[in-house]
C-alpha cells in the first residue's frame, strides 16, 4: 500500500465525512430522478386502486369494514355505559324506596 492509501484508512473522520458526501450525493440523485418519482406515484396509484377494489368487493360480500366495526365497538361501549347508569339508578330507587 502506498502512503496515500495508508492515510486514507488512518483518518476516520474524513472517510466518514466522504462516505456522508456520497450518500447524500446518491439520496440527491434519487430526489431528482423522474424514473423514481414515476414509480412512486404509480405504487400510491396502485394502492388507491387496491383499496378501492378491496372496499368494493367488502361491500358486495357485505362485509364491515374497519372503520364499520371501530363505528360499532363505540356506539356499544356508549350503550353499555348508558345501561350501568341506568341499573345504578334503579338500584339507587330501590334502595330508597
Amino acid at each position: 500500500m502506498d502512503r496515500e492509501q495508508d492515510d486514507r484508512h488512518d483518518d476516520p473522520d474524513g472517510f466518514r465525512s466522504r462516505s456522508e458526501q456520497a450518500i447524500g450525493e446518491l439520496a440527491q440523485a434519487l430526489l431528482d430522478s423522474q424514473v423514481l418519482e414515476n414509480a412512486v406515484a404509480a405504487a400510491f396509484g396502485a394502492r388507491e386502486k387496491a383499496l378501492d377494489a378491496q372496499h368494493a368487493a367488502m361491500a358486495a360480500l357485505n362485509l364491515p369494514s374497519a372503520g364499520d366495526v371501530e363505528r360499532l365497538e363505540r356506539r356499544l361501549r356508549s350503550l353499555s355505559q348508558r345501561l350501568e347508569e341506568v341499573e345504578d339508578e334503579l338500584d339507587r330507587l330501590r334502595r330508597k324506596g
